[in-house]
């Protein structure tokens, strides 16, 4: 593969136009309405508390002059079965109107308060403003999962600001606090603005005791104040505030990110440059590059996608890089073909390739969060505890039953049969190993199904033992009653109490007999089964017929 040609640029190469989108998916409490498993989408949109969240629909109005051409391209890079999942299926010509449409099992809804982010990346540097382009949350039909899109966008910024925003910016909390007291690896300072140019809310990584005191407390890490704003009305699952929605995280505190960079000239861009944008989120930006690590020293091989970069003056020079965790798209701000919003790159960098990031991610949630709800389900089982195996079998068996429907709405291996976007998100999902975790996954619940099954048919295995004793002896009284008669005693005769009496007191003796059999089965059992060996004494044979009578 061949790799760019290092020119030493005149000045600090400057980022032209900048998009980056946060895709940051979380774990939802299971919801209970009335004692069944509610939709969780349903309950955030009729929330008796006043929240900024509106459900949106998607761009197929009934308007055809208000569907754009864009939206045409993302749809048509999809297979079919995608395309009913990210946009549902409509009502054909001849269907009658009653005929219900397909919706898609995905759920969006939007916020549009804040309509800017202002960064302070380090103590004392000049704020960095980025406009918010949307600020979305999507809902998904059986999954216990959220993911929250952040699409921010910005112009004119030099290149080692934009890799300092992608290593700081999408961060939850800090990962520690330095000698003054200020978060490390997240920005000093992030503010959302309102439309009046207000501060809605701003970052409180600076409280130290309060994120110790949370971890201490719960065991579970605890999410800047900006980032808690923004989610409401949900709420962590252990915070000390009410909310009906509660979600977990789900994995490392760095969320994924997808950037968009224009410059005048990437082919100007040396080996070490490429490197630094294309892992912005794991290196940080002030150490030295670390040669000798893996995802360094075979960088353009692991993670580079050249199908467009060309490496001349007439271009397409257009690099795409993805780590998994992020995927990140390099060009020439002088060239339509990448920063045409239509039709161009930047066009499919906000919808096609958006959509295969966010599929990509949402199979990683969601598999880890199958794992997860095994994990609670085991760790909550107490075999001694008849309540709680039932509630054991329930939850694996609900488990199963979610995990099938997943993989026959949700998982995909083919998304696309367009070459690169197919690749990309291969590649994508590659790297996060969600192929491998989809069958160790797979393996777990099928171990968990086998388990169960297992213990029905020991179950029903242990209930046909118990019904044959019963048997047996049931077999005795009716081939002695058939011997001598079936009116031994004269049960006709005498007054109608007498008879009333007699047969309420057989009925009793025979009940007792029977409770007595069940009760005794496993040890009449073990007695029939002495008996028919051969092997044993009849001295073995009485003390088994004693254990039966005395235990």
């Amino acid at each position: 593969m061949p790799s760019p040609l290092a020119i030493t640029p005149d000045q600090p190469p400057v980022v032209r136009l900048f998009h980056a989108s946060l895709v940051w998916p979380l774990q939802l409490e299971p919801l209970l309405v009335n004692g069944i498993k509610g939709r969780h989408w349903e309950a955030f949109e009729r929330d008796a508390q006043p929240h900024p969240w509106c459900r949106i629909d998607d761009e197929f109005t009934d308007d055809p002059s208000n569907f754009r051409e864009r939206h045409y391209r993302e749809f048509v890079s999809f297979l079919p079965y995608v395309q009913r999942f990210l946009y549902g299926e409509g009502r054909s010509s001849q269907a009658d109107a009653q005929t219900p449409t397909g919706n898609s099992p995905m759920h969006v809804f939007r916020r549009k308060d804040i309509i800017a982010l202002r960064l302070t990346l380090r103590p004392g540097q000049t704020p960095v403003m980025l406009h918010i382009v949307h600020t979305d949350l999507y809902f998904f039909d059986d999954l216990d999962l959220i993911q929250l899109n952040l699409e921010v966008r910005a112009t004119e910024l030099p290149l080692d600001t934009v890799r300092d925003i992608l290593f700081r910016f999408g961060r939850a909390y800090p990962s520690g606090w330095d000698e003054d007291g200020d978060g490390l690896h997240n920005v000093h300072l992030a503010e959302w603005l309102g439309s009046d140019g207000s501060v809605v809310a701003r970052s409180d990584t600076e409280r130290r005791e309060k994120y110790l005191g949370f971890v201490c407390q719960h065991r579970s890490p605890c999410i800047s104040e900006h980032w808690a704003s923004l989610l409401r009305p949900l709420v962590l699952a252990h915070a000390n505030e009410p909310g009906a929605l509660r979600v977990r995280l789900i994995e490392y505190h760095r969320m994924p990110v997808m950037a968009y960079l224009a410059l005048d000239e990437p082919r100007s861009l040396s080996e070490e440059d490429w490197v630094r944008v294309g892992l912005a989120s794991q290196l940080h930006p002030d150490e030295p590059l670390p040669v000798n690590d893996p995802s360094v020293r075979d960088f353009a091989q692991s993670y580079c996608q050249d199908r467009f970069w060309t490496n001349t003056p007439s271009g397409p020079n257009t690099r795409f890089i993805c780590t998994g965790s992020s995927l990140t798209v390099v060009g020439d701000a002088a060239k339509p073909f990448f920063t045409e919003p239509e039709r161009g790159v930047l066009a499919q960098f906000r919808h096609q390739y958006f959509l295969i990031f966010l599929i990509a991610h949402l199979h990683r949630a969601a598999l880890l969060v199958f794992s997860d709800v095994l994990v609670g389900a085991v760790n909550a089982l107490n075999i001694r505890d008849d309540q709680s195996v039932r509630q054991f079998k329930r939850r694996i068996r609900a488990n199963f039953e979610t995990f099938l429907r997943f993989t026959h709405r949700y998982w995909f291996h083919e998304l696309s049969e367009r070459p690169h976007v197919q690749a990309t998100f291969r590649l994508c999902s590659n790297h996060l190993r969600n192929d491998a975790l989809y069958e160790e996954l797979r393996e777990e619940i099928g171990e968990m199904s086998h388990y169960l099954d297992s213990d029905s048919q020991r179950r029903q295995s242990n209930t046909v033992v118990r019904l044959t004793v019963i048997t047996i002896l049931g077999l005795i009284a009716t081939v002695t009653t058939g011997y001598f008669g079936m009116n031994i005693i004269p049960f006709g005769e005498g007054s109608l109490m007498e008879r009333v009496l007699h047969g309420f007191l057989a009925s009793l003796a025979f009940v007792s007999l029977v409770m007595f059999a069940v009760s005794r089965s496993k040890r009449l059992s073990d007695f029939l089964e002495a008996m028919s060996d051969e092997r044993l004494t009849f001295a073995g044979k009485w003390r088994a017929f004693w254990r039966v009578l005395v235990g």
